[in-house]
Order: structure tokens, then sequence, then C-alpha cells
């Protein structure tokens, strides 16, 4: 249930000006959080674990301390 409220169709956003930043935060996540990308046993059932992660990888990215 966590996944499905993390991953909302209206956080969504679309458009082909945005598709550059998208891609970019894409592989930035994908290398630093493989939970964004896989539902197995590592995700965690509560959600503010789930967010926090989140939220750890885009302090990390947003500060240059990847």
């Amino acid at each position: 249930q966590s996944f499905t409220t993390a991953f909302k169709e209206e956080n969504h956003v679309i458009g082909k000006a945005h598709t550059v930043g998208i891609e970019g935060n894409n592989c930035r996540l994908r290398h630093r959080i493989r939970r964004a990308f896989r539902k197995t046993c590592c995700f965690s059932k509560k959600l503010f674990n789930h967010l926090k992660a989140f939220r750890l990888a885009f302090f990390y990215i947003n500060y240059g301390y990847v």
C-alpha cells in the first residue's frame, strides 16, 4: 500500500520540457535507491520509512554528497 501511495498518478509531470531532468533524476535514483525500482522484501511496509529513505537520498543528490 505504501508503494501505491508514493507513486500516485497525480505526482507525475508530463511534457518534453521535463524529460531531461526527470530522466537524470531517475538515473540517480536508480543508482542510489534500489527500492524505487523493485518491489521485494526490501520494500518497507511503513510509508514513513519509505519516504524518509527518499528524502535522505534527495538530500545527498541535491547537496552534492553522491
